[in-house]
């Protein structure tokens, strides 16, 4: 079993992009969002501070797509489309890192991922984060 609080190799689909990250709190930040385009993306993110991603290779492979308001940064490889990590807009402070890009980890292997409700994103209220609901996968 790996040691998820210490330092992972992740890559995109092809490998053209390759990174290490430090997560804040090894697999507990794992999280989806219901936003018009998390939802559409599909990924289960986990927490990194920005000081917790290294890009070894293929930064120039990277490309950055924002909307709305432009907080949140999220980053695809060029080549394979694949989101590997995205600034988020909610704390400005961390990235949300794609689980599938980091090795020997996929989405499946969470049975249940708490799914925040982006479509009244937590910047524009002053409750803050709330649960939308909870997604949950089992092996058959």
């Amino acid at each position: 079993m790996a040691d998820w609080t210490e330092p992972l190799r992740a890559r995109c689909h092809c490998g053209a992009v390759r990174f290490t990250v430090q997560l804040s709190d090894g697999l507990n930040t794992a999280r989806r969002c219901d936003c018009s385009f998390c939802a559409m993306r599909g990924a289960v993110a986990l927490s990194a501070p920005l000081s917790g991603i290294t890009i070894t290779q293929g930064a120039e492979a990277l490309t950055l797509y924002t909307f709305n308001t432009g907080t949140a940064q999220h980053y695809f490889c060029k080549h394979c489309g694949i989101y590997t990590h995205h600034q988020r807009r909610s704390d400005p402070t961390q990235y949300g890192v794609n689980a599938a890009c980091i090795e020997g980890l996929s989405p499946f292997d969470f049975p249940e991922v708490p799914v925040s409700d982006g479509q009244n994103h937590p910047s524009d209220r002053k409750s803050g984060s709330r649960l939308a609901g909870i997604l949950r996968f089992t092996r058959t």
